[in-house]
């Protein structure tokens, strides 16, 4: 009877009935099958990504005296699933659990890598492998003495004169055995360098760790192409003849009376060389190289920064008597070039010191707009830096691509002389007070110093820098120190200028710095008192530690000092990457000599990172 009632039905009408008979049965096995169905296939398979399968559906058809009332327990939009007591998630699309094997691979790949992941997010340098560095190393044999380099006569008795004066043994860095030849143009026995970019110009980046010497490495060879421009110039020869016939008709009077009225030197305002560098403090510390060697081969160098009047700028740069190098900072020296473009119209040597931070954000607008203007006369342009990012290293691929790069084998290392110690601040006596365990430690500092002094009546002054992450922190750090009994200082953008350079002088010199036994040792006294932390901070009466001088800064202090007189460093934040963690820990342990930094670690500070920094540091390995 079925048999026949179906075969009267005709074929559309009986395919129609065993669609919608199989999706009712299909329907009734899915967590969602006393839902409203449709006809789509869209809404036959929900995505997972849906919260209710009422969202974007049209309204519902309303019925004789309903009106618009919407029916009670059934919102529309976006949160209508929040109450939902069934997952709307399809289960033919759940994910496939994965083996077991698969898991425990996994598991083993992390373990392996758990040494390695800790520096991965701080990862910021370009790498460098270790065949390139065995080769740069066997290349730096060949080299042993000054008298090696194609230099003239009277540069290399400046260098033994007055750069390296009161050297027992004056032999080159590793990056002035690499650096000063290259610049020269002197092969020594190596294959030929890249090709010269399109318009005849030489590239160069020099990049070596914190205090090898990199400031000679490039001023030799800049002092060595003036002199010869000197001999070649016409205008200036033509000048000097001149000047000379007018010394003669003055019957010897001082040049400095008649100078000004004299015809301007062919070098006013338009310097040969000109060097670059991120603060005011730079300017001065590289200045004072060059005039060591300017001093015995005669030439003229000046500096221009902020911290020197208007007045004396503008006599240092539109001197009548010209100007040979021009030691500056990005943003005066481009805004000089903006009102008189021709300043840079004889640049031939053009050196970006610091080029990690001159090419970054800060200061990348400044210091392009001066290469740009530049570039028509631009024989050699000179990048230095003692780190090499990869936003620096992309830069360099796009911008100049025929660049010879020339780096040191323990690039991107610390040395091992810098001994690295690690305090953890959220333990006993200091319960996360940094700022105690900062003083705690300078104070085992001055300690251990007056142990070794002895009967004298002259003791000797240590150094120390104190880094902090931000510049807010630097003052407060510092009053904290002085409360303390520290002679401390904050060195940021807001420090008076006077007392910035009389710290900064102290830092910098190598002479010892020694002052006179007070006749209540403090330090003595704190040893007889225990452990410094509790002298420091329940003391009833204010005791001093005299034999110590302290600068808390950021990272403006942390690039290109020549901070010999340090060593001691104090990380008081843990930096956020390995470039901080090499520029902070660079100012001890310079030119071979030892040094120690001591890392506070706090509670939410990353351990793991300070860890694998100390061994890389222990095993003499880059922070790559």
């Amino acid at each position: 009877m079925w048999k026949t009632a179906r075969d009267s039905v005709c074929l559309i009408c009986r395919s129609a009935a065993t669609t919608t008979t199989s999706t009712s049965a299909r329907a009734s096995l899915e967590p969602w099958a006393g839902q409203r169905t449709f006809s789509t296939r869209r809404e036959q398979r929900p995505s997972r990504m849906v919260l209710s399968d009422r969202v974007a559906r049209p309204p519902p058809v309303r019925g004789p005296g309903e009106g618009n009332k919407k029916p009670r327990n059934k919102p529309d939009g976006p949160w209508a699933g929040m109450n939902r007591r069934v997952a709307n998630i399809d289960p033919r699309k759940a994910p496939k659990p994965k083996p077991v094997e698969e898991d425990s691979r996994r598991d083993k790949r992390d373990k392996n890598t758990k040494g390695q992941k800790a520096l991965k997010m701080q990862r910021a340098l370009a790498t460098i492998s270790y065949g390139q560095r065995t080769s740069i190393k066997e290349r730096m044999q060949e080299i042993q003495a000054f008298d090696q380099f194609d230099l003239l006569p009277v540069v290399k008795e400046a260098i033994a004169q007055e750069a390296l004066k009161g050297m027992t043994e004056i032999k080159p860095t590793p990056v002035q055995r690499l650096a000063i030849p290259a610049l020269l143009g002197q092969l020594m026995g190596r294959k030929p360098r890249r090709p010269k970019s399109d318009n005849g110009r030489e590239e160069f980046l020099l990049a070596a760790e914190t205090g090898s010497g990199k400031t000679l490495a490039y001023l030799v060879p800049a002092v060595n192409a003036i002199k010869k421009g000197d001999a070649d110039d016409d205008l200036v020869a033509s000048y000097n003849e001149r000047l000379a016939a007018e010394k003669e008709r003055r019957g010897g009077a001082p040049v400095s009376e008649w100078i000004e009225k004299f015809e301007p030197h062919p070098n006013t305002a338009r310097p040969r060389v000109v060097v670059l560098v991120p603060t005011a403090e730079l300017v001065d510390q590289v200045t004072s190289v060059a005039k060591k060697l300017a001093h015995y081969t005669k030439f003229k160098v000046r500096p221009l920064s902020a911290s020197i009047s208007p007045l004396r700028n503008q006599r240092n740069l539109y001197s009548p008597i010209g100007v040979d190098m021009i030691v500056s900072t990005p943003h005066l020296l481009a805004t000089i070039a903006k009102s008189d473009p021709n300043v840079l119209s004889r640049v031939s040597h053009l050196v970006i010191d610091e080029a990690d931070s001159l090419l970054d954000r800060s200061f990348s607008g400044d210091t392009t707009s001066i290469v740009d203007r530049a570039m028509p006369s631009l024989k050699q342009l000179i990048l230095c830096s003692a780190t090499i990012p990869r936003r620096l290293d992309t830069y360099m691929e796009e911008q100049f691509p025929y660049i010879n790069r020339i780096t040191t084998p323990n690039l991107h290392a610390i040395p091992r002389r810098v001994q690295l110690g690690v305090i953890d601040v959220s333990k006993d006596p200091y319960r996360n007070n940094k700022m105690l365990a900062c003083a705690d430690a300078i104070w085992s500092i001055g300690k251990e110093a007056a142990k070794h002094e002895g009967p004298k009546s002259e003791i000797d002054v240590k150094r120390i820098m104190v880094f902090v992450n931000e510049r807010e922190t630097t003052q407060q750090v510092a009053d904290y120190l002085v409360s303390k009994g520290i002679d401390a200082i904050a060195l940021h953008r807001d420090t008076e200028e006077h007392r910035k350079s009389e710290m900064l002088a102290s830092f910098t010199s190598n002479e010892p710095m020694k002052i006179s036994r007070p006749a209540e040792d403090a330090a003595a006294a704190a040893a007889e008192g225990g452990k410094a932390g509790g002298a420091v901070s329940s003391s009833p009466t204010r005791r001093h530690l005299p034999n110590t001088k302290v600068i808390v800064a950021t990272d403006l202090a942390s690039r290109g000092i020549d901070t010999l007189a340090v060593r001691y460093v104090v990380l008081y934040d843990v930096p956020h990457t390995t470039i901080d963690f090499i520029h902070r820990l660079g100012r001890a342990g310079r030119m071979n000599r030892r040094g120690r930094g001591i890392v506070l670690v706090g509670k939410d500070d990353r351990r793991d990172v300070v860890a694998e920094v100390k061994e890389s540091m222990f095993m003499g390995q880059a922070l790559v």
